[in-house]
């Protein structure tokens, strides 16, 4: 009776197929958005990425055979690693925009000290921000966004094979296009922004006609007001806003992708 007998190149043919891309998928869903928060436990995300891998590696072209234990094996899972990382930080911008836009109208309005820790990130951030976190989110998951991701995520293994390299030059032209974040986010409240400045001036001009007027203890709560009246309005457009961004996003993730 004869035992199976596997080379050394077929053990690392076979453990190359299912780590490597292992490690791509991995890395993503453990800095991308949604999936790669803390309300996530890591090992709900680790048998997320086990099963995204079985679904998308008979598709996926031959990986190079690789000892996990020797430098050139761990050069390539760094590789899969930093790979899956930059795809998933440069969603984590994209929902950071947002975050940033209600910061802006959270301060302009005087709701600044108004803030609570966020769950997803862990960190302390203004209760406008959480709102429009939470929206987003909301509006990715409804278009199907995640599945456009690992759509995307998919195609990488094509457009950037493993082993293949780094395009760094590539890489680093794309990295001046993630500059939008910050003019994204005053985009999105440019309105409220001038329509709080309005008010505010106006507040000011009746505190220098009229000193004698206690003006702050009237255009606290009135600009609080207003400037919640001002979001109000403004969500009726959020899906408009949210749209090119969103594409913009998803355009550069796929540009990412790319090998030149």
């Amino acid at each position: 009776m004869s035992l199976l007998a596997l080379t050394d190149t077929q053990i690392s043919t076979w453990v190359a197929t299912f780590m490597l891309p292992l490690f791509r998928v991995g890395s993503l869903l453990m800095v991308m958005p949604v999936f790669g928060t803390t309300l996530l436990p890591r090992r709900i995300r680790l048998y997320f990425a086990l099963a995204i891998t079985v679904v998308i590696v008979p598709g996926l072209p031959p990986m190079p055979p690789v000892n996990p234990l020797d430098l050139s094996g761990l050069l390539l899972i760094a590789e899969q690693i930093l790979i899956g990382a930059v795809m998933g930080f440069s969603l984590q911008l994209f929902f950071q925009a947002f975050v940033v836009a209600g910061q802006i109208v959270a301060i302009q309005m005087g709701m600044g000290f108004a803030s609570m820790i966020d769950p997803a990130n862990g960190v302390s951030t203004a209760v406008i921000g959480q709102f429009f976190t939470m929206l987003v989110t909301l509006l990715f998951l409804s278009m199907n966004g995640h599945l456009v991701v690992f759509e995307i995520l998919t195609e990488s293994f094509t457009t950037l094979p493993v082993g293949g390299g780094l395009m760094v030059n590539h890489y680093w032209e794309l990295a001046g296009k993630l500059g939008w974040v910050l003019g994204a986010a005053l985009l999105l409240v440019l309105p409220a922004i001038t329509a709080l400045l309005v008010v505010n001036i106006a507040f000011g001009v009746m505190t220098r006609a009229a000193p004698q007027l206690n003006i702050f203890s009237v255009g606290f709560p009135l600009i609080l007001v207003l400037g919640l009246f001002i979001v109000w309005v403004g969500l009726a457009d959020i899906l408009n806003q949210y749209q090119p961004l969103a594409t913009e996003a998803l355009q550069l993730l796929r540009e990412m992708a790319r090998a030149s």
